[in-house]
């Protein structure tokens, strides 16, 4: 067995050393570019301007008039001098009390009744309760993929010795196609 495969390792020894082996140059008939498509990757970004509610601003806006206090000073002193003509001894004190209180309550009525009342706890239901919209910048981000078109290599054609023969190179080869020949002798 073993001198069956030296044999045999022998003989292909024996044949690749008559082979021969050199280069030549082929004619090129074409070279056709290859193009592939590749989805290019690339960030797309925008911005928006979204209102942001409860901000309050440097001027706020009166809704409604300043409130006089004039009229509760003199209602309370008015109510205190007829509350003191009413009753005797400590009720005397009492009344002073009471004609104070009631008078200057009476007295803010009748000063404040035209006045708009200022909100002083307002929800924003019908205006936007002192409280300015602002905006804010919103950027969103997304990927988006560009087609783009590339040479891959190209398709050649060449001649050699009135043979045909298409091969896939990276680069295009110009004119003429450097091709290896090799040469064997046919065994019968």
């Amino acid at each position: 067995m073993k001198r069956i495969v030296i044999t045999s390792l022998f003989a292909t020894a024996l044949f690749g050393a008559q082979a021969q082996t050199f280069t030549d140059n082929a004619r090129v008939r074409s070279a056709e570019p290859q193009y592939e498509n590749v989805n290019v990757p690339r960030n797309e970004c925008s911005s928006h301007w979204v209102p942001e509610r409860g901000v309050r601003t440097s001027t706020e806006r009166q809704t409604g008039q300043d409130r006089q206090y004039g009229g509760a000073i003199v209602g309370g002193l008015a109510g205190g001098i007829l509350g003191h003509q009413v009753g005797g001894g400590s009720g005397k004190d009492a009344a002073t009390a009471l004609g104070v209180v009631l008078g200057a309550m009476a007295g803010d009525r009748l000063e404040n009744r035209n006045a708009q009342p200022q909100s002083q706890y307002d929800n924003g239901q019908y205006d936007n309760g002192g409280y300015e919209t602002a905006q804010r910048e919103v950027k969103r981000c997304r990927t988006v993929y560009d087609a783009q078109t590339r040479i891959t290599g190209y398709r050649v054609s060449y001649d050699y010795r009135g043979q045909n023969y298409t091969t896939f190179m990276r680069t295009n080869p110009g004119n003429s196609l450097p091709v290896r020949v090799s040469v064997e002798p046919v065994t019968q």
